[in-house]
């Protein structure tokens, strides 16, 4: 069984991290992976100016990579503290450690993001804690949870409040 947890700074998603160790902390093969989306990336490191010269272009696109990897590293580095402590809590819970990873992601759509990962990674199950949302989104479905629930074919979805 294989359990993608999307997780944040919400009390939502805290519920959700504790529903899911105590459920599974004893069921054999259950590996779970705390997955959490950091902020888009500036649109700075998204492209750069081009060059109409091969070699160039070749190095300006080496140059963005290596600037795009030091900021995933550096913005993953500050935003460490949110997985490590759901990993923490996961444990506490009797959750066994060796069966929790920890993954990033960082895009604009977070539920696309979330997707991705499950998809990738062949989770089979993803768990959110329901974010609050606004009386629009709610009335026209624009929530993260709403968009899991309408895009997630294949996967069973854990929603937790």
């Amino acid at each position: 069984m294989r359990i993608l947890l999307a997780v944040d700074e919400s009390e939502n998603s805290q519920h959700a991290v504790h529903y899911v160790g105590s459920l599974l902390r004893r069921t054999p093969g259950a590996a779970v992976t705390l997955f959490h989306v950091l902020k888009p990336m500036p649109r700075e490191l998204l492209e750069h100016g081009g060059s109409e010269n091969p070699a160039a272009e070749a190095q300006l696109g080496a140059q963005l990579r290596h600037e795009q990897e030091a900021w995933f590293q550096k913005e993953g580095e500050s935003q460490s503290h949110v997985l490590k402590k759901a990993r923490e809590a996961l444990t506490q819970s009797g959750f066994d450690a060796s069966q929790v990873a920890l993954r990033y992601g960082h895009e604009d759509d977070i539920a696309r993001n979330i997707l991705e990962e499950a998809r990738s990674g062949h989770h089979e199950t993803i768990v959110v804690g329901r974010h609050g949302a606004s009386r629009v989104k709610r009335l026209f479905g624009g929530g993260v949870t709403d968009q899991l629930l309408r895009d997630a074919k294949g996967f069973t979805i854990w929603v937790v409040e």
